[in-house]
């Protein structure tokens, strides 16, 4: 990540002003809620693939800057819903918007985000990029609705899972790379590379994510361990423990999952079921395949160090599971 921060980090100080100055509002509670979110968004890794794309595909402009603080504000609307369904406390190890100002608040100030992204759409004037983004925002809306169908079920399989990571995480990676393409008005098939190479990071990335939240590594980082478990989400780890299991296992997984009838150990017992059926193994793998499909679509540019650092940044988000 850090080359491609290095790169743009002029470009992301700008985003990053934008960003203050839309979640600005006379309602005090707005940028007070807005700005405990943002400054716990991490690397702000979808709007520096709109940064990094532009310039990769030559864009010599500044509408790449309102267009990748849409993208971010997109992304942290979306978080202060998902915690608001997922009822999470914690985010990166900091309490939640919805533990400290209640769901309501969080939810109304997540519609007031996505209302400052659709402004900074209509404010670029392109109805291509506006189609790009409006559409991502529908399909992330949709695999939301999608994982809550999944939530609890062990009954689903694979291809359904990735249909729900496509949309909910996914989507917005793509139409991020997407634009920068569109900006500097590059052919069909560049544009096409892009999204491509974004759906295959996002992919890899999410898939990534579902493993760490069973692994040792994700203590080492200081993150929290078995949230996912714990909520009773369906990720690929677990699909594939329970197509593998027993019929002991298969109980185990519907009395946690299902029935969310969690015991001390239970966590534990988990972690060792993804062990002896090499599930998390397997999903990684998963995740490799999608980035070796995201590094193929970038072959139609030449090499440059933008685009090194686009991979460096895709073979980052797959390493970090080790």
């Amino acid at each position: 990540m850090a080359p491609l921060q290095q790169l743009c980090a002029e470009d992301l100080q700008a985003v990053n002003a934008v960003i203050r100055e839309h979640m600005q509002s006379p309602v005090a509670l707005i940028p007070q809620l807005a700005g405990h979110i943002i400054a716990a968004g991490g690397k702000r890794l979808r709007p520096l693939l709109t940064l990094a794309s532009a310039r990769m595909c030559g864009y010599q402009g500044r509408r790449h800057i309102g267009l990748a603080a849409s993208v971010e504000f997109i992304h942290t609307a979306t978080l202060l819903h998902d915690d608001v369904v997922d009822e999470s406390e914690l985010r990166r190890g900091l309490d939640t918007a919805n533990s400290l100002w209640g769901n309501q608040a969080s939810v109304l100030v997540g519609d007031f985000l996505f209302s400052r992204a659709f402004q900074l759409m209509v404010a670029d004037g392109s109805m291509r990029t506006l189609e790009i983004l409006s559409n991502a925002s529908a399909i992330i809306s949709e695999g939301e609705v999608h994982q809550l169908i999944t939530t609890n079920d062990t009954d689903t399989n694979e291809q359904a899972y990735l249909e729900v990571i496509e949309g909910k995480t996914a989507a917005l990676f793509a139409a991020a790379c997407q634009i920068g393409a569109v900006m500097a008005e590059r052919s069909a098939d560049e544009e096409q590379a892009l999204r491509s190479f974004g759906t295959g990071l996002g992919m890899a990335f999410q898939l990534v994510d579902d493993v760490l939240d069973y692994s040792a590594k994700q203590e080492a980082l200081g993150k929290t361990v078995g949230d996912d478990f714990r909520e009773g989400k369906i990720t690929l780890p677990v699909v594939l423990a329970f197509e593998r299991a027993d019929a002991d296992e298969k109980a185990f997984w519907r009395r946690c999952l299902e029935e969310m009838d969690q015991r001390e150990g239970d966590l534990p017992h988990a972690m060792q079921l993804l062990q002896k059926h090499d599930c998390l193994n397997d999903s990684l793998e998963r995740a490799r395949a999608y980035g070796r499909n995201a590094r193929t679509a970038m072959d139609v540019f030449p090499d440059g160090e933008i685009k090194q650092a686009l991979i460096d940044a895709l073979d980052f988000s797959i390493e970090r599971a080790y």
